[in-house]
């Protein structure tokens, strides 16, 4: 594992790409690249963990933000893959949602990839004022960016053998977290 490279600034841009990546594309491996950064920062140094989780948050509201622009301005019917009738089952349910409380929509939603991604879809198309959305969407994002880096920071911290260690354990801690999140909201949603 290059972890010389990652350790620098190319570590932090490499991870907001993909950050930014999976807010559109889920698959994409955003919440494991801040996790095992925040492992590296932790067991190297470097890059400084503050700069992960900012890099991270700043990534993160600008993906939520695009994806709200997307839907601000081409709404939720007009490909037909958004007519699917999965598609419109998860949008039914951000609307839902958004309707019962937007603060708390966001926060938890940016913790479970689909769920965000149909979330600031209609946030978009529901004209939500622009403001309130970033400002909101932009502390949802900083505090995930803390969250994750510091999975991968306390596990770095508590597991020896070194950052490729600290990352491989502090992704299987991230991924079982995740599972739990994603099981807990799927039972709720019943």
């Amino acid at each position: 594992m290059p972890t010389d490279l990652l350790s620098g600034p190319w570590g932090l841009a490499i991870m907001s790409l993909l950050v930014l990546g999976d807010s559109f594309f889920v698959v994409i491996p955003g919440e494991i690249a801040v996790t095992a950064l925040g492992a590296i920062s932790s067991a190297s140094g470097s890059p400084p963990l503050w700069a992960v989780i900012a890099c991270a948050g700043i990534a993160a509201a600008l993906g939520d933000a695009t994806v709200y622009v997307i839907g601000r301005t081409v709404g939720t019917e007009r490909w037909r893959w958004m007519r699917a009738p999965r598609v419109q089952q998860a949008l039914t349910w951000a609307r839902r949602r958004l309707d019962g409380g937007m603060a708390m929509v966001l926060f938890t939603a940016r913790f479970v990839p689909f769920a965000r991604l149909a979330i600031n879809l209609v946030a978009g198309a529901s004209r939500i004022h622009p403001v309130r959305y970033v400002s909101l969407a932009g502390v949802a994002a900083l505090g995930w960016g803390a969250y994750q880096a510091s999975v991968g920071a306390l596990v770095a911290a508590i597991v020896p053998g070194g950052p490729v260690v600290a990352v491989l354990v502090s992704v299987a801690v991230a991924v079982g977290l995740g599972a739990v999140i994603d099981l807990v909201t799927r039972r709720l949603r019943r």
